[in-house]
């Protein structure tokens, strides 16, 4: 009898001034279910370049999935925001968790210069969508960890046969923005729906579907 197979959903450590990672806190209460025949895996990711990459290749190692999905912290928008493409670049504003603040320095020193990613975002973005939920399709995970991550998602993935990939920010929660009165946020719930969903689309569908979702800027 063959294994159920597994989706890797990653959130990150606070960092900066953050007590808490939204990231995290939506992530972590997704351990254990069960969407589209696959089992969720939760792993707690450290905010830090290095230690990142050491802890992914152990989980992918250990848990062997069949999908990936980092999920980071974004704030500032106002929108599930899932990741069009990963670069080759690190260049951080502001040191990690670890203090390392590497400037302009690539995440694979060989490694092609961006990853598309590998899930069906256009259906992704439909689904969560048509559920009321306010999403969109982003063409920069920064140059943070949040985009060091991705990046090392799908350039492991492309060395797994089958295994796919794929990152989605997602706004402060409410209790971030009370400390940032402008800033927009979303309930912890409607996250967690919504990376369910995403996850059900991404689990059960490989081609996706084609419709516009570019930008003009």
């Amino acid at each position: 009898m063959s294994k159920t197979p597994r989706i890797l959903l990653t959130g990150f450590t606070p960092f900066g001034d953050e007590d808490i990672n939204p990231s995290w806190e939506a992530v972590r209460v997704l351990h254990g279910e069960h969407v589209a025949g696959h089992e969720v895996v939760a792993q707690l990711l450290p905010t830090a370049f290095d230690a990142s990459r050491s802890e992914l290749e152990q989980a992918l190692a250990s848990v062997e999935p069949a999908l990936m999905i980092g999920v980071g912290q974004a704030g500032g928008r106002s929108r599930l925001s899932i990741e069009r493409v990963a670069i080759n670049v690190q260049d951080a504003r502001l040191p990690d968790n670890a203090g390392a603040q590497p400037i302009d320095e690539p995440v694979i020193a060989d490694g092609p210069a961006a990853y598309f990613s590998t899930l069906p975002i256009k259906a992704m973005l439909a689904a969560l969508q048509a559920d009321g939920l306010p999403a969109e399709i982003s063409n920069t995970a920064g140059t943070y960890v949040c985009n060091h991550v991705a990046y090392l998602m799908l350039h492991l993935a492309a060395r797994r046969k089958g295994v796919r990939a794929g990152f989605i920010h997602i706004p402060y929660l409410l209790a971030q923005a009370a400390r940032f009165p402008q800033a927009p946020s979303m309930a912890q719930a409607d996250v967690t729906r919504g990376l369910m969903l995403a996850m059900r689309v991404a689990a059960s569908q490989v081609i996706d579907r084609k419709l516009g979702a570019g930008t003009l800027d």
